[in-house]
């Protein structure tokens, strides 16, 4: 254990609930949050940058209910294969992101995001597309398609 973390196979200063599946290549960095809690899986090839929080709970409701609502909700998240997530970023519960897509720094995803789309915001917004044309080189359209 370092830091008072739990362990986990991916990032020692990385804190990890839940069985996330987590595919080949996959790189998490310090200080991300993954809660894997509600059902998570992220494909092959991915980077999550450091500081990123990936979320597959809230207790919102229980919180302002005084506990009436007595549950904390759950929803799965799927990230795709060859995803980008930027340091510090927050997808949250229920959210499918598309294969090759690549969320900006600090953005916080609240819904689903397609494949190759660049988002970026609070809320986190589409604000252009990769283009692979050339796999070499990839091109990063800042127009929305």
């Amino acid at each position: 254990m370092t830091a008072g973390l739990p362990e986990n196979r991916f990032n020692p200063h990385a804190w990890v609930i839940g069985e996330p599946i987590v595919g080949a290549g996959t790189w998490i960095g310090a200080f991300t949050i993954i809660d894997g809690s509600g059902g998570l899986e992220i494909g092959v090839g991915c980077d999550i940058s450091s500081g990123a929080h990936i979320y597959t709970h809230s207790s919102a409701k229980r919180c302002v209910s005084g506990r009436e609502y007595a549950i904390v909700d759950r929803a799965p998240v799927v990230i795709g294969d060859r995803v980008f997530i930027g340091a510090n970023a927050v997808v949250n519960m229920g959210v499918t992101i598309g294969d090759e897509a690549v969320v900006a720094a600090g953005a916080v995803v609240t819904g689903d995001v397609p494949s190759r789309a660049i988002v970026a915001g609070v809320p986190a917004r589409q604000i252009g597309t990769v283009d692979l044309t050339e796999p070499t080189a990839p091109t990063f359209l800042t127009t929305p398609p």
